[in-house]
């Protein structure tokens, strides 16, 4: 009896570890420290931006004049609040996104996923791309990353957060809405085309080899390379 109480419980701790794994395997966010690890000087870049600090402006007593102009109460911990967390981290509310009750480090913050889409069903492919790319100069096609999840537009995906109050030009917005609305400040006017080239919010562009062709192919792609700085090796 005691062997088969032992082999039961053996049996059932094999359940949830095996359940984990197949849960944490199928769940499409996966973190920036996947990302980060090739793209390392976007990273670096990312970690200075408003964007790396979102979750610092939901903590008591911090950006204490902007809650108070949009209504908040600067005192209380806004790290809590489900209705103001998801604008402010990777993934929340989705399979294998940023959770309140266990918080991930590497999905707080606006961060890579946020923009270009969760990344666990096309990085093995861009991965691959880039490595035949340094093996042999073949070029892969975006559209075959587009077809797995990846973003090349994410105009939509930053619509969502900052366009999303009451009487927004944004079709889409629905409730939980911002409280930072341009009635409340002007500085909260969203123009994506203006924003997406603020390097505070987003992060530098560096210098691409190329390993991409085709479409889909973000609309200032092109702008951005021209201007891009080199990377340093190893960096």
């Amino acid at each position: 009896m005691k062997i088969m109480k032992a082999c039961g419980l053996v049996a059932a701790a094999l359940f949830v570890l095996t359940s984990g794994y197949s849960l944490a395997a199928d769940a499409p966010f996966e973190g920036r420290k996947k990302c980060s690890s090739c793209h390392k000087p976007q990273a670096q870049s990312w970690k200075h931006t408003a964007h790396a600090k979102a979750m610092e402006s939901l903590k008591p007593n911090v950006k204490v004049e902007a809650k108070q102009k949009a209504n908040l109460d600067p005192a209380k911990d806004y790290t809590q609040d489900k209705d103001c967390v998801g604008c402010h981290v990777d993934g929340f509310g989705q399979k294998g996104g940023y959770t309140i009750e266990s918080p991930k480090k590497m999905l707080t913050g606006v961060g890579c996923e946020s923009c270009h889409g969760p990344g666990r069903k096309f990085r093995g492919d861009h991965r691959k791309a880039g490595q035949a790319f340094e093996k042999s100069g073949k070029k892969s096609p975006r559209k075959a990353l587009a077809s797995k999840g990846q973003d090349f537009h994410f105009e939509e995906r930053c619509s969502a957060c900052h366009l999303n109050y009451e009487g927004s030009p944004w079709k889409d917005a629905k409730p939980p809405y911002t409280p930072f609305t341009p009635e409340v400040d002007a500085k909260y006017t969203f123009k994506f085309d203006e924003m997406v080239k603020d390097v505070k919010a987003m992060h530098e562009h560096y210098k691409l080899d190329g390993v991409f062709d085709g479409e889909p192919k973000f609309k200032f792609h092109d702008e951005f390379q021209a201007n891009a700085k080199t990377a340093k090796k190893g960096k």
